[in-house]
Parts: C-alpha cells; structure tokens; sequence
C-alpha cells in the first residue's frame, strides 16, 4: 500500500465506561493531523450507555455509533473493522487518552517504514492517580516485564497489545482480525500476523495515556488473566513459547520458599529479594519523582508477578481444555 493513500479509522469498543468515552474523544479533537480519519464506537451491550456522550462530538469527529449485544472486547474490534470505511484500522481501549501528535506520529512512521500492523507503548499521564502511575511502572518497566510493552531495551521481539495497535484492512480480511480468546487474543493475532507473512512494527512516538486499573483487586484480577492466556498460547502457538514466561510463576515460588527458610534462619533467599524491591523503588522514583508512586510500585510489581504466576500455574496444570 502508498501510505499517501492511508485512511485511518479508530475502532474503540467500550462496555460501560462512558466516562472513559468521554475523555477519549475530548482527545481525539485535539489531534494535530489535517488527513480525514473517522471514529467507530463499539458499545458492546453496555448497560451504562455512551451514546449520549458520543452525541456530543458528532459535530466535530467523523463519528459512528453501533450497540451491539455483549460478545467481548475482540469480536466488538471485529465488528467495528467490518464497519470501517478505512483502509488502515487503529485499535484503541476506551480507557486511553491520546496525545496530540499520535495520528501525526503513526502516519509519519509508516510513510518511512510501511508495514501491516503496528503496536505502539503506554504511558501516565500527569493527572493519574499515584496507584494509576504505579500500575503502569509495573507494567512497562524492563525490571519487571523485560520492557515488552514498548521499551527500547524491550527482550524480544515487540508484541503489539490491543490498547494500541494498528492493522491494515488487508491483514484484517486474511487474519480474520481478533480470535475468541477472552484473555491474550492481541498476541495471537500479532502470531497469526507473523504467520502470514505480515511485518509489524514498534513505533515508539505513538504512545497512548493507558488508565489501566484503578484498585488493586482489579489489578490483580486482570494480571491474573494474562498469566492464564499465556499457556494456551503456547500451546497454539508451540513455537512461540519461552522459558522466561515461567518466570513470574518461578519469582513467587522462590518468594514462599525463602520466607520458609528465613523462618529457620536462612535468610539468604530473602535479602536477594529484599534488594530486588529496593531497586525497584530506587528506579521508580527516578522515573516517577514521587516517593509515594515509588513505594505503591513495590506492591504493583508484587501483585503482578503474584497475578500473572498464579493464573500461568492453573492454566499450565488444572485447565486441560
């Protein structure tokens, strides 16, 4: 495809977060980009209903509404592709904001370097709670997850998460876009991409404000989600399986099992563990400046390695579907 001839059409699927809605597209009329783009809202069979607040940008965005029935955040982005008249299809969550230049950004990157799909990182935005800021250190941290989700010094190669992600309309048709996986159904489409020969790309300069979760119960809960998606991917995928996915599973097993030993005067195990956090908050507070983001960081970096090790162990040795 000429990228001079890209037509961006921004699919975002929401389920009772009319709020998040709201922010969203006040963001999305600020973009610094003269190219015509249209917006598709996909209410995913909401009780609390967005179609008031979409009302009220349908004089300033290219908006179209749908409601459908409840059938999951992957099969709404489905919909919605269907529905687009674009030709390049912007996967948004409803519970980013978008920065000024992100359309100027993703345009530009794909103008030097075409390709099929593209994922791009989250950030905090100044306004976030400080639970909100530790969440999002935890997740994109490279002490933490290897810097997957966006970090230059990621390990391994870039998968491109549904919370930003692009795909063109002809990967789309020949992928079928998202699967039905409840939990992980971003990285199967990004191995099906692959698969089929289609190239991806971080581009680093299209980084959305992502919200995230804003308890740490909901935090756990959704952590614990990815950690049970990562085996059936690997059975679906065998040859995109690591070692390192054990790794949080590993970290809260050699956590109980130095706790154990402390008790009997081995305190070894748990002065590694000890310094582990103290890095941890030493280099969230020199990310964050906040002494009170760089101590709650210590407890997001433990939910989730709790989360996602637990939900890996059930669905490695208990979910046989």
């Amino acid at each position: 495809m000429n990228p001079s001839e890209l037509i961006f059409s921004i699919i975002i699927p929401v389920y009772n977060r009319p709020q998040e809605i709201d922010e969203l597209l006040e963001s999305l009329i600020k973009q610094n980009f003269s190219d015509d783009f249209e917006v598709l809202i996909i209410e995913d069979g909401s009780t609390k209903k967005s179609d008031k607040i979409v009302e009220k940008y349908k004089s300033t965005l290219n908006l179209k509404y749908f409601f459908k029935e409840n059938t999951g955040a992957g099969a709404s982005r489905n919909f919605g592709m269907q529905k687009a008249s674009g030709n390049y299809f912007i996967i948004l969550d409803s519970d980013v904001i978008v920065p000024n230049q992100y359309l100027f950004e993703v345009k530009k990157a794909l103008k030097e370097k075409y390709t099929d799909a593209f994922g791009g990182p989250d950030a905090a935005h100044k306004s976030f709670t400080w639970l909100q800021k530790a969440i999002n250190y935890s997740m994109t941290s490279v002490l933490t997850t290897g810097g997957i989700r966006g970090k230059k010094q990621a390990v391994g190669k870039f998968q491109p998460r549904s919370f930003n992600l692009g795909i063109s309309k002809k990967a789309f048709q020949e992928t079928q876009g998202f699967s039905k996986m409840k939990n992980g159904e971003d990285i199967d489409l990004t191995f099906r991409l692959w698969k089929n020969s289609f190239e991806t790309q971080l581009i680093e300069k299209a980084f959305v404000y992502h919200k995230r979760r804003s308890s740490i119960q909901q935090f756990f809960n959704q952590t614990f989600g990815f950690g049970t998606a990562r085996p059936i991917l690997n059975k679906k995928h065998p040859k995109t399986s690591k070692i390192t996915y054990w790794f949080p599973s590993l970290f809260i097993l050699g956590l109980d099992v130095s706790i154990i030993l402390s008790v009997f005067g081995y305190h070894q195990l748990l002065y590694f563990y000890g310094f582990y956090f103290i890095v941890i908050f030493v280099d969230s507070l020199f990310q964050n400046k906040n002494i009170y983001v760089a101590f709650l960081s210590i407890i997001t970096s433990l939910v989730q390695f709790l989360g996602y090790g637990l939900g890996f162990l059930q669905s490695q040795f208990f979910n046989k579907k």
